[in-house]
């Protein structure tokens, strides 16, 4: 075996070649599951192309398993899928394929091996090794991937230009490879990708959105973000993202890029978290800027309100691209939203009060926001970054003092709604929530302390500025 696999994947490649044996087909491991046992990267997603009835032989296999190991197929596709221990592996007929200019979907029937590997998106995906008896274990490699994963290099097996059009999503992946990797696109590969970049019009937005998120989840999401710019791609998937890029000068005074700011506050906090959320929280936290820009004399430029705009984008933005609309949205527009304030606090002579509600509005997403902040800090004066570093953890010293002595996250204020209408014979309305409100503005503001007394003495005194006495 021309690649490092461990015993049970030997085993379960084994049983595949025997299956494959006793049906008459030759069969070959190809694709991703080679390319990332020669990075050595972890995988356990096996494809098997076999010049064949991949179901007949997904169905070999589970047989020899025991067990009643089931097959999930697809007989339309001509797939199937067989899942053993920890390993998912598909099945599939050698193909060939031709494309209508209008759809990515092809038209397919039987082919050969090579046929197969001609119709795979880069060269380092056609990689294969043989199951046969006769050259079990060697590496079969048209197109010299084995050459490209030592250059680091993502080229097509046939002309770039084709492989594009024929399915524009390959356009996508192309640039996730790259990021996912820290590869380079091949340069005539990469003005392929420029020249046909509308037809990504033709992919479905789950499909875009599911490469894009892979993007984002990269080591380094800019490596990616950044080809997707400079391919013409992000301006059709993500026009919003456009609008960021670019300096404005006006009286001898500009402003930072926003774009390529976004670009390192992502990949500064994708070096401390793996969450995806957390990471759209960081590409979204400026998206608001465009539309808030001005140029004041005097003063400069200003993006005034730029957060409450940004949290509003945000909805409109995860609808577009399908994303959950949830919890993960409200995460996301939150952290959009308030992550101005840490940084306002360290400008200032903190007050608990101001603790109290960042505390309060930020809740259990409090270290999520903080995170942000601190990957928001992209200036190259590295004096200037350890003083903003200091005056962050300053502000999570006296988060940390505050929530011991407050228990604020995730806080209730001890008088309810019912409590009030209870107490007043109310029916819900305006003065039930006005007085909710002025109970928990008080215990925030540090005018009455948090507990039940005082919250209660505070909402009778301050009941009789609407003629209200409590009922006996």
């Amino acid at each position: 075996m021309d690649i490092p696999c461990s015993l049970q994947e030997r085993k379960i490649l084994e049983k595949i070649a025997l299956a494959a044996q006793e049906l008459k087909v030759p069969a070959y491991l190809i694709g991703g599951f080679v390319r990332d046992k020669l990075l050595g990267r972890r995988t356990k997603d096996m494809d098997i192309v076999c010049v064949g009835d991949g179901i007949a032989l997904a169905h070999k296999l589970a047989a020899s398993l025991g067990d009643h190991v089931p097959v999930s197929f697809f007989k339309t596709y001509g797939t199937a899928q067989v899942k053993w221990n920890d390993l998912e592996m598909e099945f599939v007929g050698a193909r060939k394929e031709s494309y209508r200019q209008e759809s990515r979907n092809p038209e397919v029937t039987e082919g050969s091996l090579q046929d197969d590997q001609n119709r795979r998106d880069f060269t380092i995906n056609a990689l294969a090794i043989s199951l046969r008896d006769e050259d079990y274990g060697s590496l079969l490699d048209p197109f010299n991937g084995l050459a490209d994963l030592d250059a680091k290099i993502i080229r097509t097996p046939l002309e770039p230009a084709q492989t594009f059009s024929d399915d524009p999503l390959r356009m996508m992946r192309a640039i996730r490879f790259a990021s996912q990797l820290q590869f380079t696109i091949v340069p005539e590969a990469f003005q392929a990708i420029q020249e046909n970049a509308e037809r990504i019009r033709i992919i479905t937005q789950e499909r875009i959105t599911d490469e894009f998120n892979k993007i984002m989840l990269s080591p380094k999401p800019s490596v990616g973000l950044d080809l997707l710019y400079k391919s013409g791609l992000l301006k059709i998937i993500f026009p919003q993202m456009i609008d960021l890029v670019g300096v404005e000068m006006y009286e001898g005074k500009g402003h930072k890029d926003n774009f390529y700011h976004t670009l390192q506050v992502v990949d500064n906090i994708a070096q401390h978290t793996k969450d995806l959320w957390l990471r759209w929280a960081a590409l979204l936290h400026d998206i608001g800027k465009p539309a808030t820009k001005k140029f004041e004399p005097g003063h400069g430029w200003t993006f005034h309100g730029h957060d409450a705009v940004g949290g509003k984008m945000v909805t409109r933005i995860f609808s577009r691209f399908k994303l959950p609309m949830g919890d993960k949205m409200k995460l996301v527009k939150k952290l959009v939203e308030l992550h101005l304030r840490p940084i306002s606090l360290t400008k200032e002579n903190i007050t608990d009060s101001a603790i109290r509600r960042l505390l309060f509005d930020a809740g259990d997403d409090i270290d999520g926001l903080m995170l942000l902040c601190e990957a928001d800090i992209t200036s190259k004066n590295k004096v200037k970054v350890k003083r903003y570093l200091e005056n962050f953890e300053l502000v999570r010293a006296r988060m940390k003092e505050v929530e011991e002595t407050d228990r604020i996250r995730n806080w209730q204020p001890p008088i309810t709604g019912e409590i009030i209408m209870e107490t007043f014979a109310l029916t819900p309305g305006r003065v039930v929530g006005d007085l909710k409100t002025a109970i928990r503005e008080a215990i925030l503001d540090g005018e009455i302390p948090n507990t039940y007394e005082a919250a209660y003495a505070y909402m009778l005194e301050k009941a009789k500025s609407y003629n209200l006495t409590p009922v006996k």
